[in-house]
């Protein structure tokens, strides 16, 4: 009974930004050009303590095998770290790399073969969060007036993503997205990252900052 009054009093709520705090703004804004992904992200300068992972990542979803290498590669020209090259798997293929702010990025595509040449578009961003609880966090996130698209059990859950938003977002069990990521599960201090409300600002139970989106103004070109 309790949910429900949560679930029909609580602002509506759907991510309009991702914000990466990072401790070199331009060195920052400089990697994510040439990454290409510049357009979907926010950057803010912050100095906050965090150590081992972080407990996110964002993931491309790409065309093919060429354009999943082709983002890899610009990546590493850039400043990033390989955590995982990029191969063939039972559900495509794809590489995960390190920015050199922190922030991990995967790049996949589902395609094994490609059926044209590599390009620079991207299909979708997802963010996906690590929680301890995914049954227990996808409620919360319903309580708030997201809207669940699919659901795994207490593995993954991903929810409907607002048309105006470029970013989707969706649950990941902490300890496997370590391992899908390639890195250590431990991790202490800030996120490095705040999440844009369409509503009011709040955190979630893993701690993810989330704020009014009014208030979080570009930064400065």
């Amino acid at each position: 009974m309790a949910m429900a009054t949560t679930a029909s009093t609580a602002a509506h709520t759907s991510l309009a930004s991702v914000t990466l705090e990072v401790a070199d703004l331009e060195a920052a804004r400089r990697f994510y050009t040439a990454f290409g992904v510049d357009t979907y992200i926010r950057l803010r300068a912050s100095e906050a303590h965090s150590t081992g992972f972080r407990g996110f990542t964002l993931a491309l979803t790409v065309s093919g095998p060429a354009t999943v290498d082709s983002f890899v590669g610009a990546a590493v020209d850039a400043g990033a770290t390989v955590l995982k090259p990029a191969a063939k798997s039972l559900w495509g293929y794809g590489g995960v790399v390190q920015a050199p702010d922190g922030t991990i990025w995967k790049i996949a595509t589902s395609a094994k073969k490609d059926t044209g040449p590599a390009t620079r578009e991207i299909d979708e961003v997802v963010l996906l969060l690590g929680v301890e609880d995914v049954k227990a966090t996808k409620q919360f996130y319903v309580g708030r007036g997201l809207s669940v698209a699919r659901s795994f059990g207490g593995k993954y859950a991903e929810f409907t993503a607002d048309e105006s938003s470029p970013v989707k977002l969706a649950l990941y069990k902490r300890s496997g997205l370590a391992k899908d990521l390639g890195v250590p599960a431990d991790g202490t201090g800030s996120h490095r990252i705040v999440l844009g409300s369409t509503a009011d600002t709040f955190a979630d139970p893993d701690g993810f900052a989330w704020e009014a989106a009014a208030s979080l103004a570009p930064t400065p070109s």
